[in-house]
């Protein structure tokens, strides 16, 4: 960081000053600090709270209730793997089992590399068309293993 660049805490304060009159303006000051950092750092926390006359813990809370919300940096490549009823019942458990087995993590984590993180979602709204993946924002539909890893390649490589 330059001397002219704004320290963390000044960043995150310059959020809180947008929203600060907002009714329930927690929502959209995590939202704005994801937006500005790509996750919300835990050490920010306190200066979130302070700001907003709200314990850590109810920060906290709220930062671990919602999925959206990420307490580490995200993979270069996030990919959303759809669990709900109607792309469980076309095969989202393999696909998620295979994308498991190749990165070598779990959902919610992101791979030693920073390459990608996995990421479940309980409805894409792509229902008929399961099971469904969104890849950095794209929704696609009726993936079996190898179009998922195609894809993957594809928007590691930025060819997606």
């Amino acid at each position: 960081m330059t001397p002219d660049e704004p320290s963390m805490a000044e960043r995150v304060r310059a959020v809180v000053d947008v929203h600060r009159g907002d009714r329930g303006a927690l929502l959209p000051v995590l939202h704005g600090v994801q937006a500005e950092f790509g996750y919300v750092p835990p050490e920010v926390v306190p200066v979130i709270a302070e700001e907003l006359n709200l314990s850590r813990a109810e920060v906290h809370g709220v930062i671990s209730f919602y999925a959206d919300f990420r307490s580490e940096p995200a993979g270069r490549t996030v990919v959303k793997l759809c669990r709900a009823e109607a792309c469980q019942s076309v095969g989202a458990e393999r696909l998620v089992a295979h994308a498991q087995q190749v990165f070598g993590v779990k959902l919610g984590q992101t791979t030693a590399d920073g390459s990608v993180t996995l990421e479940q979602v309980f409805c894409l709204g792509n229902c008929a068309l399961g099971p469904a993946a969104q890849i950095n924002g794209k929704l696609h539909g009726r993936l079996d293993e190898t179009r998922l890893d195609s894809l993957i390649v594809n928007a590691e490589t930025g060819r997606a």
